[in-house]
């Protein structure tokens, strides 16, 4: 009896040890370079297809990987990479870095593997599109001058407010409401010459990706969008050099080691020169813009990284002498990268961003400055708890520094007298937790909360209005106007005006039905604190930011999506399905006839009203082979509305529901590339969308002789419908191969057509017959362009 007792004790022993030996787990982690340059790669696939199942690198390079003790065939695949695969024995934890070679295939792309398809499919990310710079640098282009934010446009959901205007919309957001992080600091305007172009140098980049919904909680601040960019690190292990010279502008970027293998600098300047041909003439007008992307790395170890990124840029424009604007960002950003374990990747990063935005009038006799500086403490980590648990947590401060308005004379002699608005100060702060988590085979889901909290302090006056009431509504004229202060009060230094606070919750689901397609659906609420001053369609340089307050109330969004997702033909071929419902409180609208300039009581000529957009998105796309692209369509609405604030109040427009300045029923694009051979490579861009929406006059009426139009309802008319078809072609001179000095040319055709697309349409009244008259403002007609580019 008591040996059978044994041999049960023995026998249960030997089970309960196999059981721990079977459930032993290792953690597989490390940095995947580029084997040519060192430069880290965001968003590599790591596959282990015994398991079907794998992770991606983080923005940094990293990776981590919980897995079961065994011998496993290890698979790097990343679009435009060779394929890396190798078997590893995991008896123990394991650091890897694995360094993966750049496909040197002319013809097609390298094909991934059945796996990565299947670990895109299965993760809970949706409304997220991501675009190579390759794939950008194929595209034609205004000018030959290579535009990421141009680029964005044909992705679905995006729009802009027209040909040549700055900034982008999102589901039928405004410009505003978008987050532009260049390596984590914030741009406040995107433009170089007023719209024209974008302030990324495509050369300096290395990966970027827009959220358009499903908005990860460590990103905060703005009820649209994310977009998201990082600058490359420079080449540590040779120096380089490249660039390009085209019609209106050139560029040249230097990177190379300080230290090979451990340190390395990336330098690029960019510049146009149109202006040097107009000093040949009489013409005294001048418009061009320069920029600068810096950035340094240095690796003390396996576990700490340090980096230093910068960017500077400026526009500068002049009329006859007597006008001269000068606009632009600065940023400066120090992170550091740490370790602390196989499973805890961290990153501190101390940024400062400035837009600066500078007028002289000579003909009036003044100077005008504004601007916005913010300075931010980010510290995030991620924690790879296990093999289906990922975590996300970190802490964000940051204090804005707003001048709406500094007004100098020129000379002493000037009328005008010195004038300073109110600066502006404010405080964010917002803490963050977020988890990514496997709940079975098929199901997964991302969920997160931020916790924001914003404080509006002095220096400045505040004024206060009976019942509390900026704005004045005549129930007469049945018209609003500006309010008349009753009292004011000045707020000293860090003493507080206003403050709020917000839980942000975070929320998406991927249902994977097979292994080539899933349903997705996410939720998310974003708050918004600062807010642009501007009723234009598009953002203007001259446009300031202002803080939520006592009055200007932060805007809160809310938005759901569900999609569909598939992979055909092994991933050669993808569709991508979206819906979309999005409706922000406390949007701003303004009064008619709102004066917005040098205005230091803003709050006078604003109404809290709120937005709602809803639509249908559809991306298909090719993704290898000679021919490769895509086809975009939306089908969306954007609304807005305001309310009255009592019965009696109509409100703008009545108080219905109008269609905003960013609303595009329609919009298709259309997008591809064809590599003919290893010389010849070609690019098409078709874009089709309805026009914007505007505000026409619908009669007239003489008072004290003048002619004066009158209006009904806000934006219930169109521009004509948009068009237009772009094309190039890239000449890569043969017998480049393993020669230190390469070039191409690239010629392109903007709007091969001519179509004179409306930018605006004016009404006026003829001077010789008096019949009234609509005229059309058009920007470009066709425009042909040739680049030359080059590297050694």
């Amino acid at each position: 009896m008591f040996q059978n007792k044994q041999f049960l004790l023995t026998f249960y022993v030997f089970l309960i040890g196999h059981f721990l030996i079977a459930q032993e787990k290792f953690i597989l982690s490390g940095t995947v370079t580029d084997v040519n340059t060192g430069e880290t790669l965001i968003g590599v696939n790591i596959v282990i297809p015994e398991l079907n199942t794998g992770t991606v690198t983080n923005t940094y390079g990293f990776y981590s990987i919980t897995l079961p003790k065994g011998k496993y065939n290890l698979t790097v695949s990343y679009l435009g990479f060779n394929t890396y695969q190798e078997t590893i024995d995991l008896n123990e934890n394991m650091r890897k870095n694995i360094a993966i070679e750049e496909s040197s295939q002319q013809l097609e792309e390298i094909v991934v593997s059945t796996n990565t398809k299947k670990i895109n499919i299965q993760k809970p990310e949706m409304s997220v599109n991501k675009l190579s710079i390759s794939t950008i640098k194929e595209m034609p282009v205004l000018l030959g001058e290579v535009d990421i934010i141009k680029s964005l446009l044909l992705l679905p959901g995006v729009t802009n407010a027209g040909e040549g205007q700055s900034g982008f919309n999102v589901r039928g957001g405004a410009a505003d409401q978008n987050l532009v992080l260049m390596d984590e600091a914030t741009l406040y305007n995107t433009s170089h010459v007023f719209g024209l172009f974008s302030v990324f140098n495509a050369d300096a980049i290395k990966d970027l990706k827009l959220y358009k919904g499903g908005i990860p909680s460590r990103f905060g601040g703005r009820v649209a969008s994310v977009l998201d960019i990082y600058q490359k690190e420079g080449n540590n292990t040779k120096f380089h050099m490249s660039g390009g010279i085209g019609l209106i502008s050139s560029r040249l970027l230097a990177e190379g080691p300080i230290v090979k293998d451990k340190s390395s600098f990336l330098i690029a300047g960019r510049g146009s020169y149109a202006h040097l041909f107009l000093k040949l003439t009489d013409n005294k007008n001048s418009a061009y813009f320069y920029d600068l992307n810096t950035k340094l790395n240095y690796k003390f170890n396996d576990n700490n990284n340090l980096y230093l990124s910068g960017y500077f840029g400026r526009d500068i424009f002049t009329l006859n002498e007597s006008f001269s604007n000068t606009y632009g960002n600065t940023t400066v950003n120090l992170r550091w990268n740490h370790l602390f374990s196989e499973k805890i990747f961290s990153n501190l990063s101390l940024i400062y961003s400035d837009y600066y935005y500078g007028l002289t009038l000579d003909f009036i006799g003044f100077n005008w400055e504004s601007g916005i500086k913010n300075y931010n403490l980010k510290y995030d980590f991620k924690h790879y708890l296990s093999d289906k648990l990922d975590l996300n947590y970190g802490i964000n401060f940051t204090k804005y520094d707003l001048n709406p308005g500094t007004i100098e004379p020129i000379d002493d002699d000037s009328s005008i007298n010195y004038r300073q608005l109110d600066k502006k100060f404010a405080y964010e702060t917002a803490i963050y937790a977020a988890a990514e988590q496997k709940l079975s085979e098929k199901l997964n889901i991302s969920y997160g909360l931020r916790l924001s909290y914003f404080n509006r302090i002095g220096q400045s006056t505040v004024n206060y209005y009976e019942n509390n009431q900026p704005v004045f509504y005549d129930e007469e004229l049945k018209i609003y106007e500006k309010a008349t202060p009753i009292a004011t009060e000045y707020f000293s230094s860090n003493q507080s005006i206003a403050s709020y606070s917000n839980l942000e919750p975070r929320f998406t689901l991927s249902y994977e039905i097979d292994s080539n397609q899933a349903i997705k659906a996410n939720y998310n609420r974003m708050t918004q604190y600062m807010q642009l001053v501007s009723n234009t369609a598009s953002p203007t340089p001259l446009d300031v930011w202002t803080p939520s307050d006592n009055y200007i109330k932060p805007q809160i969004a809310d938005q759901v999506a569900v999609g569909y997702f598939k992979n055909f033909d092994e991933g050669n071929y993808t569709l991508e399905v979206e819906s979309f419902y999005k409706k922000v409180k406390n949007r701003i609208d303004y009064i008619d006839g709102a004066d917005l300039i040098a205005n230091d009581a803003i709050e006078q000529v604003v109404l809290n009203g709120r937005m709602r957009s809803y639509g249908l998105e559809i991306l298909a796309k090719k993704n290898n082979g000679k021919l490769n692209g895509w086809i975009a369509y939306t089908l969306s609405r954007s609304e807005q509305q305001t309310p009255g604030r009592t019965t009696t109040e109509v409100g703008i427009n009545n108080g219905e529901w109008y269609k905003s300045a960013y609303d595009k029923t329609h919009n298709l694009a259309v997008t591809g590339s064809y590599k003919l051979n290893k010389k010849w490579n070609f690019g098409a861009n078709f874009i089709l969308q309805s026009g914007q929406p505007v505000t026409f006059p619908t009669g007239k009426y003489v008072f004290q002789g003048v002619t004066v139009p009158s209006y009904n309802s806000r934006n219930e008319n169109r521009l004509p419908t948009y068009h237009r078809l772009d094309i190039s072609a890239t000449l890569i001179p043969k017998n480049q191969e393993n020669r230190k000095f390469t070039r191409e040319w690239v010629f392109g055709i903007y709007n091969v057509y001519s179509r004179y697309n409306a930018a605006s349409i004016s009404f006026r009244e003829n001077q010789d017959t008096g019949v009234n008259e609509a005229v059309k403002l058009s920007i470009f007609g066709i425009v042909p362009s040739v680049t030359f580019n080059f590297k050694f």
